[in-house]
């Protein structure tokens, strides 16, 4: 049995190597590396039919082969199975990590005492795929006896982020192919006009509601469903039942499993991490009831080609390199910010998935057994769909001091197929038009006399493209940022399954709401009214 060795990135002999040949300037230009045969030849698949291309990378063969080293050196292909076979990953809350087991069996059966835990993802997969089609044929109705129209998740962090890009991501896919069988609408901030709002929109007679909480006592949560509750009561309409349009998404041992407020409970543990979560039941319950099982069980088919593609050596594997060349830019270029940019206004949601994905997981000063660590971790994520993002922060991202790496998904068909020609030309291809100039343009730059005008170039990026935006698709993109996220995290030496500094606001926010008498906590209070 291979001994696994879990130590601090600077010890490796492969980052020292990587030191010196930024510090001798042995990296290339973009200008000179960039050409139409490295375009052709920097793609490695990535599931889903999607594709994952590197060219407008600042990675020669020499520097490729020194990040392959490091990735071997610190063994993350030999931890990314340890993970799938069920090692506790997660040592900060002594943990397994088990999120790819939703999908598909990569590694060995995880068993718990007599629990195939693998199977016990499936069971509650198949529960909440049967409650689906009871709803969509009519078996369960409302309290009224109407039809439910809209389904309503109640969540916050990883409850709502995740499924609410999901969401979004196929609705378009989902009008077309006539697969669209509920509405859905998300409820997630404790800012009691976010639940309101929704609650206007809707027919709560031909609403169901889903109220997401592992433990049982997220206060932002509960208090939304109280809230719902308190709405749906006031409307004062005869029948109408409360507990006949919630269903939970819990663990079996949380206060909300058993109850009587709830028309049916579909579970979760501990080992599926919040941001982790979308192809669970956190996701899987209302992208099925949205969208039909048929298109969850594709997006989870996606999810689980892209995670076997990451067992693969690393310069054939797609979300390791990916990790890699971002690991590169952030901890020996100094470029602590990525940018995500989809080409595609159905992931408009998509870059705050990966901001909590990324930022929650791998923001950590400190290494797996809580060690002080010398080296950046974790970069910033921020993002917007092109074109918008054209006109709002690319000069920034052009011309600014600071560089930028930036991360590119394209498709070359729209989902709706309600295109425009206009002078000749479809939407979509004006759109991928000015996705091609952009990476050019990053990569090569502009020269002009007039400064004004000059663009530097040497703004390195990668592009995931494929056919179009579908259940697949989705799923693959999807496994590919969180296997990257978990490389990264592996590389650095970093536990990216627990979340303690989102911990310690929840405390605090206690102390507040039970009177603290901190002086500062105080102050602010009486500032805000509380």
């Amino acid at each position: 049995m291979k001994t696994i060795n879990y130590s601090n990135l600077d010890q490796a002999k492969a980052f020292s190597k990587l030191e010196t040949m930024v510090a001798d300037k042995k990296v290339p230009t973009l200008k000179s590396l960039l050409s139409s045969e490295r375009v052709t030849s920097c793609s490695l698949p990535a599931g889903g039919g999607l594709t994952y291309n590197f060219a407008a990378k600042q990675a020669d063969d020499e520097i490729l082969k020194t990040l392959y080293a490091l990735a071997d050196e610190q063994q993350v292909l030999d931890k990314y199975e340890e993970l799938l076979n069920g090692e506790r990953i997660n040592t900060g809350e002594n943990r397994m990590v088990l999120h790819h087991l939703t999908r598909g069996q990569c590694g060995e059966p995880v068993i718990e005492g007599d629990k195939n835990l693998g199977d016990f993802y499936a069971e509650q997969a198949e529960r909440f795929y049967a409650f689906s089609r009871d709803i969509h044929s009519g078996k369960i109705k409302g309290s009224t006896g109407k039809n439910f129209k809209t389904v309503v998740q109640i969540g916050i962090g990883g409850s709502d982020l995740g499924p609410r890009a999901l969401y979004l991501a196929l609705k378009g896919w989902a009008v077309k192919s006539d697969s669209l069988k509920m509405e859905a609408e998300f409820i997630s901030n404790v800012d009691p006009d976010d639940a309101s709002q929704v609650i206007s929109e809707v027919d709560p007679e031909s609403t169901l509601f889903i109220l997401v909480s592992k433990s049982g006592t997220t206060q932002e949560t509960l208090t939304n469903h109280q809230l719902v509750i308190n709405k749906m009561i006031e409307a004062g309409i005869p029948g109408l039942k409360p507990e006949l349009h919630m269903v939970a998404v819990t663990s079996q041992t949380s206060p909300l499993a058993s109850s009587s407020d709830f028309l049916d409970s579909f579970y979760i543990d501990d080992y599926i991490g919040g941001r982790y979560s979308a192809t669970s039941a956190v996701g899987g319950v209302i992208l099925s009831l949205a969208f039909g099982d048929t298109a969850f069980k594709a997006l989870l088919s996606g999810a689980h080609e892209a995670d076997m593609l990451a067992l693969e050596s690393p310069s054939k594997n797609a979300a390791l390199t990916d990790a890699l060349l971002g690991f590169f830019e952030n901890n020996l270029m100094g470029q602590s910010v990525t940018a995500i940019l989809p080409y595609s206004q159905a992931l408009s949601r998509f870059p705050a998935h990966l901001q909590q994905l990324d930022m929650e997981s791998n923001g950590k000063m400190v290494n797996r057994t809580g060690a002080p660590l010398s080296y950046k971790t974790g970069p910033v994520i921020m993002g917007e769909p092109g074109t918008n993002g054209q006109h709002s922060f690319y000069q920034l991202l052009h011309q600014g001091t600071s560089i930028v790496p930036l991360q590119f998904i394209g498709f070359k068909e729209s989902q709706r197929q309600e295109d425009v020609v206009i002078e000749g030309l479809t939407s979509q291809k004006k759109l991928n038009a000015n996705l091609t100039a952009q990476i050019a343009a990053f990569a090569l730059g502009q020269e002009n006399k007039n400064k004004n005008k000059f663009f530097p170039g040497e703004r390195p990026s990668s592009l995931i493209h494929g056919k179009d935006l579908n259940p697949k698709s989705l799923g693959a993109l999807l496994a590919h940022f969180e296997n990257k996220v978990m490389f990264q995290g592996f590389l650095w030496n970093l536990n990216s399954f627990d979340q303690e500094g989102v911990q310690l606001g929840k405390v605090l926010t206690g102390k507040v709401l039970g009177g603290a008498d901190d002086p500062v906590l105080k102050a602010y209070s009486e500032l805000l009214g509380i």
